[in-house]
This record gives C-alpha cells, structure tokens and sequence, in this order.
C-alpha cells in the first residue's frame, strides 16, 4: 500500500496533471491485498497509508466492495466526502463536540509538543467549519482505546509502517484513534507535526484523500466518495504530495480544502 513514509514526507512528487483515464494496471487478488496491508495495534487495519479498517471481515468487504472491482469516481470535481450510500460524517451536534485525551504516559516528554500539535491542527479545520474539537486532559492519564470518556485517543506508536494513521467517524471506539509514530518527531522535511495533524483531522472529519479522484494521479484508491467543490485540488492539505501533487510546504488548508470543509460542515 502507499504508507504516508519517510519518502513521502521528503516531498517526493509526479510532474503533470491529467485526466480520468481508467489507470492501467493490475487488480490486487485478495490474498495480495491482505499481505499489503498493515496489521496495527487490535483488530485494525490500516490502507492507503492512513486509514483503519476494523478486522479481517471488514478488510475483506472493503476489498469486495472497492478493489476487486476497480471502479473509478465518477467525476473529478474538490474535496470529497467518505460516502457509502450517503455522506460519513458527524452529526451537527456531534461535530460541534469531538472529544479527545492525549496519551500522557505514551508520548512522556514529548506530551506538550503533541498537545500543542492537536491544538493547532484542529484549529485551522475550526475556523473554516463548524466543527469543534475539545481536549478532555482530565482523561490523559487513562489515554487509551477503550476511553468511553472521549470520542477519540491519540496516542504513539513504535511502527515504522506509517508516521500517523486516523479513523472514519463511522469507526467504533476501539478503532477511533489517532496514532503518531516516533518518527513524526524526526526529520520530516518541510513537514510539520502540525501539519501532519491537520491532514489525519481531515480523515477524522470524514474526508477522503485528494488523490483518490484522479487515476493520473497514481494513488487512485476507490470510488467512494463524493465531491465537494468544483476543482480537483492537488495541492489540497489531503493529497500526498508524491501523486501527481503541487503541495511542496506544510500541509496547510487550501482555499478549496475550507470551501469543501464548509460545504460538509456549514
């Protein structure tokens, strides 16, 4: 699978920018899919280099449903929605309320960089959407994937699969964090910590990757998904730079990341 890596955050990208030709390329069988996947902490899965799916069944289903069939998005208009028969997305009310600890024992002394990271990274979705995102520090002690105080945890991890990995808001509890590996705090090129938290609160908010639209891109993935604006954005905060992207800083909301933010969110 395409891991969020080292190689990505050097700001590895394609030149040129093209249409939505179905990709030539090989369908991954079943047993090729499952092998390329991670294995993460639990019962989770991780694909396309960030996103978890909950167990071995639903890795088959989401194989099943978007791989096997190699179906391409039917059009290549902005930012785009997790969508499976409508929207995945929060609810007004619990948009406005989305809870989260920060990992005291995990993340040692690290802790206020990363407290300092979430607050900002959901700052700049905040003020663009109504959504809010609240940290329950009262629950940092007990920081840990059965929380039921928080929607969410954020926690570190020791793999080198990914630098961080988040959640679908239609994930249950048990899947519903957000893991940051050592490696975020090394060499990061033009990256931040920051940065890196603005692109997985988008998944957290429902939001698909950027690329995921374009089968020139490279990383197509599947077509679940529904537009938002009408461009395609490869500089989006959620395309990774080395497929077919523009972005060569921080990640950082582009005016069309708000305007799609804003439609889902208003």
């Amino acid at each position: 699978m395409r891991k969020l890596s080292m190689a990505l955050l050097a700001g590895v990208a394609l030149v040129g920018c093209g249409g939505p030709e179905v990709p030539e390329q090989k369908t991954q069988s079943w047993e090729e899919f499952r092998a390329s996947a991670i294995n993460d902490e639990g019962d989770v899965y991780v694909v396309n280099g960030d996103e978890a799916v909950e167990g071995v069944e639903g890795l088959r289903a989401y194989y099943d449903n978007f791989v096997a069939n190699g179906d391409v998005g039917a059009t290549q208009d902005g930012l785009a929605v997790y969508y499976i028969g409508g929207d995945i997305k929060w609810s007004a009310t619990a948009a406005r309320n989305i809870t989260y600890c920060v990992s005291s024992s995990s993340f040692g002394s690290r802790y206020s960089t990363v407290v300092t990271a979430m607050n900002n990274a959901a700052a700049a979705w905040e003020a663009t959407a109504n959504v809010n995102f609240v940290h329950s520090s009262s629950y940092d002690s007990n920081c840990t994937a059965s929380q039921a105080g928080v929607v969410f945890d954020v926690r570190m991890t020791t793999t080198t699969s990914y630098v961080a990995r988040a959640f679908f808001p239609n994930s249950s509890r048990s899947a519903r964090n957000v893991l940051i590996s050592t490696s975020a705090f090394s060499s990061t090129g033009s990256w931040t910590l920051t940065g890196v938290l603005r692109h997985e609160l988008g998944h957290v908010l429902g939001f698909r990757h950027e690329h995921t639209r374009s089968t020139a891109s490279g990383c197509y993935e599947d077509n679940q998904w529904r537009a938002l604006t009408s461009t395609y954005d490869r500089a989006s905060v959620m395309h990774y730079p080395q497929c077919n992207g523009t972005q060569t800083g921080d990640l950082v909301l582009t005016s069309l990341d708000k305007t799609g933010a804003r439609a889902l969110y208003p």
